[in-house]
């Protein structure tokens, strides 16, 4: 989602989207090339990686104070046993996708 909307709102010419993995982007009207490990071949992505996770920590920080008891600072939002045991315990938050495997099984029970 987020290339999506990255993608719509530059307003440069946009000649190729890299693609960290083997998967290209599904609804990206642009041509796409895959490379697994694309941080470590393209400093472009390797710069792209560092500012996702640095966005991804700083908002489950956020998020660890929205809605305490998860972890989501400690866990970052990974199926840990932490995180596991505390959807357990709590239930989903509004921030959690229901399509996360865990929430998926609990919801089928």
């Amino acid at each position: 989602i987020a290339v999506l909307q990255a993608a719509a709102a530059y307003a440069g010419p946009i000649g190729l989207i890299v693609v960290d993995g083997n998967q290209p982007i599904r609804g990206l009207a642009l041509a796409q090339r895959t490379w697994v490990k694309a941080d470590h071949l393209s400093w472009n992505c390797a710069a792209a990686s560092v500012i996702a996770k640095v966005t991804r920590d700083r908002r489950m920080a956020a998020l660890d104070a929205e809605h305490p008891g998860y972890g989501f600072a400690v866990h970052k939002g990974y199926g840990t046993a932490a995180h596991l045991a505390a959807l357990d315990a709590l239930g989903p938050c509004p921030q959690h996708r229901m399509t996360f495997a865990p929430l998926k099984a609990r919801a089928a029970r």
